[in-house]
């Protein structure tokens, strides 16, 4: 007998019921809007084995110190940590967390600091101070946003106010606001959105909501800001409120672009991605991204001003180093992966919860202000160690390799600036900087950083024959400097340095051997030669024109070809390492400096 078949009405409902299903069976089939399509092969060591993305400047903004504080207030915390980057009538302004010893650690504050050319930045203060709680702790500060520009051109500074032990638990205060002035005065703090879940639901806070403000336009940019669901969706992680409707999608650390066809492409922690048409007021069902690892550390996308994409990320799914960069031409399928911050100090100050590494990265959210130089470079903050703030200046087209020769006088750099076209790592106490030296202008090194060093890299077109002359000026004869030749995944075949003990030396074949005495205040001019056979691995020396060794060296890597130049004022490091306080981290150790000039370096194309 043929069972009846059942009625539209049932049908329609058994459709019905199962619509959901259906739709978790599509959102799982369709593409991730984000993948890697390139080669994720990163070694444990501090640039992971790969390219720098040719001309970045990596600046230190503040250097912790537990004794001599740099800090305007005088804090000597030693756990600095997610940076937030805006620009706003010629400033950069930067704000971080600062808390004694360990993450999430009472008392916690927001600190501030500003810089007129992401190169020299002012002494930071805190704008905001942790207060006390009736369970007789401190507030802890929390951050997934730090800045924004108001529509009638105002800038507020922001701050959500947590508890211990987990200040983004959903449990916390509340989010604090205040407006930065164009001379860099303060406005008053004001709550801008209390915390309905708080754990102290009886706490009187020690500042007005914002609505009391006598301020009228400032009143109206906190509004305009409660309005802008996309710039609000950062907040969700803290306080959680998804019953109330505020939020429309959850998440922790969202940053977002603009896509070519005008939607909204969103990228979280864990690599989860999503999109949405109307800025945030619906999304779709976040995915994982593609051939991403998934890290605990934070995200950036950025849209390039090349019209490119950018992703910076850790590019691991444990280890927070290096800082990579992968780019887009859609903002779908990414490639090339880059180092934009390849070095990993030592830590020197033991604390709980803070991981190795350049991380928690933040770039300047759409919206929050566009730098002079937005057409040529792009700039990043984030966090070393979880104990110093930095600053990246990425120049575009985002590119791992040169063209053509290198001839570099600096005499078309200003003083003070740092030049283009070279890969700089310039610490608070080890600066790297353009000067005048008397004739025309060079790059200088200085060090005075015990745990750290100053280093400057010029990328060149990969090649195994090249000429390469420069110029070194030691300041003294008591440190030390080296200088390297490396290939593009960081062997170092040529080696050549200036010793503590007042000589020059070479490596050949992991040996060094002395070139001689050399004097402070003196210019040496060196020439290297490596011969364009493929089958020749040995360098050929000159100093002042003369070789000073019986025969030329052996590399002490063997390497098929080269492509940098690299001076550093100390000893080569793999990676650093942490755990325990350092001796002699909070004082200066003896000033060493070196200047570095005409620079010129000529490939030599292959026999025939």
């Amino acid at each position: 007998m043929t069972p009846a078949r059942p009625s539209k009405r049932r049908q329609a409902a058994r459709l019905r019921r199962l619509l959901p299903w259906l739709g978790l069976i599509a959102s799982a089939a369709a593409e991730p809007p984000v993948r890697f399509v390139g080669e994720l092969d990163v070694a444990p060591t501090a640039t992971g084995g790969l390219r720098p993305a040719v001309g970045v400047h990596n600046v230190q903004v503040y250097r912790a110190n537990r004794t001599r504080s740099e800090h305007a207030d005088g804090l000597t915390d030693t756990y600095t940590h997610a940076p937030m980057l805006c620009h706003w009538r010629g400033h950069f302004y930067l704000e971080y967390l600062s808390g004694p010893r360990d993450e999430h650690e009472p008392p916690c504050t927001t600190s501030l600091t500003r810089s007129a050319d992401g190169i020299h930045w002012e002494p930071p203060r805190v704008i905001f101070p942790a207060f006390d709680l009736p369970d007789g702790t401190r507030t802890i500060a929390h951050q997934r946003m730090g800045f924004y520009v108001a529509p009638d051109g105002r800038l507020l500074a922001l701050c959500f106010y947590g508890k211990g032990p987990k200040p983004n638990d959903g449990s916390g205060i509340g989010r604090a606001v205040r407006e930065i002035h164009e001379d860099g005065k303060l406005g008053p703090i004001h709550i801008l959105r209390p915390n309905a879940h708080s754990a102290f639901p009886a706490l009187e806070l020690p500042y007005p909501p914002y609505a009391d403000s006598g301020d009228p336009g400032f009143v109206a940019a906190c509004e305009a800001l409660l309005a802008d669901k996309l710039m609000t969706a950062q907040w969700w992680e803290e306080d959680q409120l998804d019953e109330t409707g505020f939020y429309r999608i959850r998440g922790k650390a969202l940053s977002y672009v603009t896509r070519p066809d005008g939607s909204v492409l969103g990228i979280w922690k864990n690599r989860l991605v999503a999109t949405t048409g109307d800025r945030g007021k619906s999304w779709t069902e976040k995915q994982f991204a593609d051939g991403l690892p998934n890290n605990g550390s934070k995200y950036w996308l950025e849209r390039t001003g090349d019209g490119r994409y950018a992703l910076v990320l850790n590019p691991t799914a444990r280890n927070r180093y290096p800082l990579a960069i992968m780019t887009s031409a859609d903002s779908e399928t990414f490639d090339e992966l880059l180092t934009v911050h390849g070095e990993l100090p030592d830590q020197r100050y033991e604390g709980f919860m803070k991981n190795m590494g350049p991380q928690y990265v933040r770039g300047i959210v759409p919206g929050n202000g566009t730098p002079a130089d937005a057409g040529e470079a792009f700039y990043l903050s984030y966090s070393v160690n979880k104990e110093d703030i930095w600053i990246a200046r990425v120049p575009v087209p985002v590119t791992g390799t040169a063209d053509g020769p290198v001839d570099d006088d600096f005499d078309d750099d200003a003083p003070g600036t740092l030049p283009d076209g070279w890969n700089v790592y310039s610490p608070r106490w080890a600066p790297v900087r353009v000067v005048s030296s008397g004739d025309g202008n060079a790059l200088q090194l200085v060090d005075e950083d015990p745990h750290d060093y100053a280093r400057a890299v010029r990328v060149f077109p990969p090649t195994h024959g090249v000429r390469v002359g420069f110029r070194v000026l030691p300041r003294q004869t008591d440190a030390r400097f080296e200088i390297d030749l490396e290939d593009g995944g960081g062997l170092r075949p040529v080696r050549i340095a200036f010793g503590e003990d007042g000589h020059v030396r070479v490596c050949h074949e992991a040996q060094w051997m002395d070139m001689g005495e050399y004097r402070a205040d003196e210019w040496y001019r060196f020439e290297l030669e490596i011969a364009d056979n493929p089958h020749d691995d040995r360098c050929s020396i000159l100093i002042d024109g003369e070789s000073h060794l019986p025969r030329p060296i052996y590399f002490t890597d063997p390497v098929e070809s080269v492509e940098r130049l690299s001076f550093r004022t100390g000893e080569w490091r793999a990676r650093g390492y942490g755990g325990i306080d350092l001796p002699g981290a909070d004082a200066k150790a003896p000033r060493a400096g070196f200047l570095v000039d005409e620079v010129v370096i000529t490939p030599l194309p292959p026999s025939p």
